[in-house]
């Protein structure tokens, strides 16, 4: 998610949501095989996926992260496949941020077919589909389901089955050991960590469109407005209450007018247009060129206006009419005659709400924009000796223009940005938006302290105020902050915006942990060193994963307690590589081929923690007994050292 409304308030907060730790099946299967003649036939595989979440297609690279959907027929015995694998519908093709590549994935439902023909009386056809599913928060790993059909009157040899933790069959089949002693048992979670931070993108999107609706009243265009309106209802209005009602009705006026607008780009584009806006490529490059006009605008080059013949005809209209009509009118006027401040402001707001992907965004926004427009209508109305005490029009307001174009110039790069990694252009990479950002914001500060104006504002006034001082101080605060993130430094209270660190050519920043990819290897070493066992289930694709690392794992105070007190376990549930021998395992009735790694770590999860979803810390002694957890995603720092402390705690008992 984009944070216009963090980077006006502090430039540097970013926003974050958590992970459950509960299991997740986010893909249900159904399949079946259906003879569609003597000698053809269809496998028809049906996958109901869980509200919120995306199944990938098999048109996904791997390379990108998440892993593609796949067939595999370990059994063709009669068959022969006819084709490849179809789809009842298109799958849904996207830039994905969080993955920085362009991915495609289906929801709510879809069936995938695969034609094949019979080349013998007696068939055996067996397989298993391989697929990943994430939503907005999290991933769960691969999936596999398995399958078989035969209708061969010969007895099939029976697949050996390796004995599961708490399987009573025997193993029969590669050395199965490392699965089946205690440290697989399951672990009995009499507490469970479950504090989280839910954030809601139609508050963001409510609360970001407030703040910039008080922004607007601080333009030249808005401001003088208000003395000049609620005069007019308190001189026209026979009382003191027709005057406040007419405002009020003045003020409604705003938010439906406004409220239209938000309702009409929702109606004309859709749900799933707007999710298109917030990953397409194109529409990002779109909306880069869009926030540099608004700020070459602001800067003063040149105004963004309306044909004047409509605020003409409207004032006209306005005249003309009386009551309810009248006053709906004006306020028409007034959004009509300020769009040269409000419209980059609204424009802005509109790209922030529309990139959300929310159906609703736009809609939401607008209500938020125009209650803030509307608000200091009825207020000054109810209270006309406030209007004495308020800041009086002037240059002041000019310098709001600028402040906020310098700031939706370093927004625009976040927009550039998206599309420079989806085209793989490497124009922007980490360190050159760094110095972009740098200089943007340096200037701004130089800009408040009256070194320098825009010759559309006249020359510069050396002679500043003690707020616009202080504003300079932030500004120029946060572009030193920003330096050593040309070096590598993590910049965590930026990382929402800037590019990821991986493009960054050069990185002096360099510290890591003591991590074991390998359960068992790991908790010997934990035996050995008589120290607790803080395991990591993660994932190569895991977009939380890296935020967790980056926000917590890599904290000084947090870094140097795991270092000094346990032995780490980062185990992949994602990782491609072989086992040395598939392991034939039953769970939940059928039975499941652990091929990878990634399998294994993930069964391991399933089966010990009963869970399936990453990031996922667990601290456990060399035993495998639970000390402390779980824990998600949580950027919480206090939280997961207390996590820590406990796990500590546990073990010197």
């Amino acid at each position: 998610m984009r944070h216009f409304l963090a980077l006006f308030i502090t430039l540097v907060a970013s926003i974050f949501s958590n992970a459950s730790a509960q299991m997740v099946t986010p893909v249900k299967w159904n399949i079946d095989l259906n003879m569609t003649g003597d000698k053809t036939g269809q496998i028809v595989m049906k996958a109901s996926i869980l509200n919120g979440w995306h199944m990938y297609s098999n048109e996904v690279d791997p390379s990108a992260g998440p892993t593609p959907l796949s067939i595999t027929f370990t059994t063709l015995e009669g068959a022969e496949l006819v084709g490849g694998l179809n789809a009842d519908k298109k799958a849904i093709s996207k830039y994905d941020e969080m993955f920085d590549a362009q991915l495609s994935w289906w929801t709510d439902n879809v069936i995938l077919t695969q034609d094949f023909k019979l080349t013998a009386d007696n068939y055996d056809i067996a397989g298993y589909v391989i697929s990943s599913a994430c939503n907005d928060e999290n991933c769960v790993p691969p999936s596999k389901e398995q399958f078989s059909f035969s209708n061969s009157a010969v007895d099939t040899a029976e697949v050996p089955v390796a004995q599961s933790p708490g399987d009573k069959s025997t193993s029969s089949s590669g050395d199965q050991s490392n699965i089946n002693g205690p440290l697989w048992e399951p672990v009995n979670f009499t507490e469970q960590q479950t504090d989280s931070v839910d954030t809601s993108n139609v508050w963001y999107i409510f609360l970001t469109c407030f703040i910039g609706g008080f922004v607007a009243l601080l333009t030249p265009c808005v401001w003088p407005m208000i003395p000049l309106t609620v005069s007019f209802f308190l001189k026209k209005g026979k009382s003191r209450a027709k005057s406040i009602t007419d405002a009020f009705i003045y003020g409604a006026s705003i938010i439906v007018i406004y409220l239209a607008l938000g309702l009409i780009i929702t109606a004309c584009f859709g749900a799933s247009a707007l999710n298109a806006l917030s990953t397409s490529a194109v529409c990002n490059i779109i909306f880069f060129l869009l926030l540099v006009v608004f700020a070459i605008s602001f800067f003063g080059a040149f105004d963004i206006k309306l044909p004047a013949s409509w605020s003409n005809k409207i004032d006209s209209t306005a005249e003309k009419t009386t009551g309810l009509l009248s006053i709906f009118f004006m306020a028409f006027t007034l959004t009509l005659v300020s769009f040269s401040c409000t419209g980059p402001i609204i424009g802005t707001l509109l790209v922030e709400a529309a990139s959300t992907g929310d159906k609703f965004g736009p809609a939401i926004g607008m209500f938020g924009f125009s209650l803030a427009l509307a608000i200091p209508f009825c207020l000054f109305a109810m209270f006309p000796s406030w209007l004495q005490s308020a800041p009086k029009s002037g240059g002041w307001m000019n310098t709001v223009k600028v402040v906020l174009g310098f700031i939706e110039l370093a927004l625009s790069l976040k927009f550039l940005s998206v599309a420079d990694l989806a085209y793989g252009w490497h124009i922007l990479d980490r360190e050159i938006f760094l110095a972009l950002w740098i200089i943007t914001f340096a200037l701004l500060g130089l800009y408040l302290l009256g070194k320098f104006n825009f010759s559309h504002y006249g020359p510069a006034d050396s002679s500043i105020g003690v707020f616009r001082f202080f504003l300079s101080l932030i500004s120029l605060s946060f572009a030193m902050y920003l330096v050593p993130g040309l070096w590598g430094a993590p910049l965590k209270g930026v990382s929402a915006f800037v590019p990821p660190l991986y493009t960054q050519d050069f990185n002096l920043y360099d510290r890591g942990l003591t991590e074991y990819d390998d359960y068992e290897e790991g908790m010997r070493i934990a035996a050995k060193e008589d120290k607790p066992v803080l395991i990591d289930f993660s994932g190569y694709g895991c977009v939380n994963c890296r935020k967790m690392e980056g926000a917590v794992l890599d904290n000084e105070d947090v870094h140097t307690m795991i270092n000094d007190n346990f032995v780490v376990i980062k185990l992949m549930v994602d990782e491609k590589r072989k086992l040395p021998q598939p392991i034939v395992i039953t769970e939940n009735g059928k039975k499941v081929t652990l091929e990878t790694y990634g399998d294994k770590w993930s069964y391991l999860q399933r089966y010990k923690f009963q869970a399936n979803a990453q990031p996922y810390y667990v601290i456990v002694n060399d035993k495998g007994d639970l000390l402390s957890g779980p824990f998600s995603y949580d950027e919480n720092i206090p939280r997961f050292t207390a996590f820590l402390e406990k796990g500590i705690k546990g073990f010197n008992k």
